[in-house]
């Protein structure tokens, strides 16, 4: 795939703002804007200018001047996609921005297709694939967490990990190949006992990578918090109180939430994605059963479970918590007693007495939230976040992960087994490609397009 010609884009949000900048790449793209700009000290080539400057000028059409505007130069291979690259900073107003969009694509330029800069990048060897993919992960951060999980992949650290992975693994296949070249010879080039060391080694990094992707999934998408219980316990006013707005209804009469609520809180870097659910009962009422069905399926997607109950209402207490742990045994679910604000203190002591692991709050009079938010962020378990370990957030690595670990179990089998080297070889090669794939070492021209077709234009 090659990509010559120059493209061009808005790099900022549309709409109307006090700048715009628009970039245009291509071996051309200084030829191309030094034509219709105008600088406002004398005549300046933008041609022979040194890279990374700025220059202040119009651009100008027939004489026309569109805006007054900043022009900053980079030349090849010191830019972002590695071609020649001009930004122009120029007004906000739409009219401006389009203005300057027509003139350069009347002028053999044409609009860039999503992801197409950072696509460049890649092909020019400016960034590997997973780091091209951690350039739209980073666009796309709401969080500390996610941003910081976006920046740590950016910056080349799985990448660098997978590298090593698959330098080792390929210097052994080279002398593995190599045994296959002189077969009728029976020499033996690669190590067996060293090659083992290799891919348990290996196997190790992959089981490692591939457990973290359940952190890092939730710490880019959120982590999905399902508020459950019977009706009435307080479920939707724990939502408002949470999210410090009334976002959903509350009212005395049972059974008034029938769908789930979803709203989205940032705590201690980390989101989360609260669903307020229909309350838990038997009843007659169709509709309601509807969002009944829905509050189990929220529970079955859900990472974390808050369970409420009603303070003046927690006779059944152990057998209702039973109930729900035993349905949902993989689930980490938090028993909460709501409406505390009915309870005397001795009430209180009493039932802390009982259950060393509730969290005790009212949601109404907004007591005990800290301890509540306090415990989330425990449990989100930030540990490989706060110690720099690489964690993958992305699902296309974590297939080609789980493939490679696949094929490298394969492999490990076949040593066992001392099977012949053409055998496994093939194993060898599988995994190779498996790699290869998550860098961009293994590309196909579909790969590419699925992958820089999610990117915003202009990036």
């Amino acid at each position: 795939m090659i990509l010559n010609d120059t493209i061009i884009a808005l790099a900022t949000s549309s709409g109307v703002g006090a700048i715009a900048v628009i970039r245009l790449s291509g071996e051309n793209s200084i030829k191309i804007v030094n034509q219709f700009f105008k600088s406002k000290f004398g005549n300046k080539d933008l041609n022979n200018v040194k890279s990374h400057t700025i220059h202040l000028g119009n651009i100008i059409e027939s004489g026309y001047v569109i805006d007054e505007v900043l022009v900053s130069v980079f030349k090849n291979p010191h830019s972002y996609t590695g071609e020649n690259v001009v930004e122009i900073s120029c007004h906000g107003s739409i009219y401006i921005q389009q203005e300057i969009l027509q003139l350069f694509i009347k002028n053999s330029v044409r609009n860039a297709n999503p992801g197409e800069f950072t696509l460049r990048a890649f092909l020019n060897g400016k960034m590997d694939l997973s780091q091209a993919e951690a350039v739209a992960d980073l666009i796309s951060s709401n969080s500390a967490a996610s941003h910081q999980v976006a920046m740590q992949q950016m910056r080349g650290g799985f990448s660098d990990e997978i590298q090593n992975l698959r330098q080792q693994l390929l210097n052994f296949a080279s002398l593995i190949e190599l045994e296959l070249d002189f077969a009728e010879e029976d020499v033996e080039f690669a190590d067996r006992t060293e090659f083992n060391n290799l891919i348990s080694k290996i196997s190790n990094v992959l089981k490692r990578l591939i457990d973290s992707f359940a952190l890092g999934n939730v710490l880019k998408n959120g982590i999905p918090v399902a508020i459950v219980g019977e009706p009435n316990v307080g479920k939707s006013t724990l939502l408002n109180a949470l999210l410090n707005e009334e976002k959903a209804i509350v009212s005395h009469i049972e059974g008034t939430t029938r769908d789930a609520i979803e709203d989205e809180l940032i705590i201690d870097g980390v989101a989360y994605r609260f669903i307020d659910t229909a309350g838990i009962r038997k009843t007659e009422d169709f509709v309601e059963n509807i969002g009944i069905k829905k509050t189990f399926e929220n529970i079955e997607r859900a990472q974390l479970v808050l369970h409420l109950f009603d303070a003046s209402k927690i006779k059944s207490l152990q057998d209702n918590i039973s109930e729900l742990e035993n349905k949902y045994p993989s689930k980490r679910i938090l028993t909460i007693i709501n409406k505390v604000d009915l309870l005397s203190d001795d009430e209180i002591l009493k039932l802390k007495s009982q259950y060393s692991n509730l969290i005790i709050l009212s949601a109404k009079q907004k007591t005990g939230i800290h301890e509540l938010t306090t415990t989330l962020t425990n449990l989100a378990n930030k540990g490989a976040l706060s110690n720099n370990e690489t964690i993958v957030s992305n699902s296309r690595h974590f297939e080609a992960l789980n493939n490679a670990l696949n094929a490298i179990s394969e492999v490990q089998k076949g040593i066992e087994n001392n099977i012949s080297t053409d055998l496994f070889s093939i194993d060898v090669r599988q995994a190779l490609f498996n790699l290869g794939e998550i860098t961009g070492e293994v590309t196909t021209e579909d790969l590419l397009g699925n992958i820089f077709a999610n990117f915003c234009i202009g990036k």
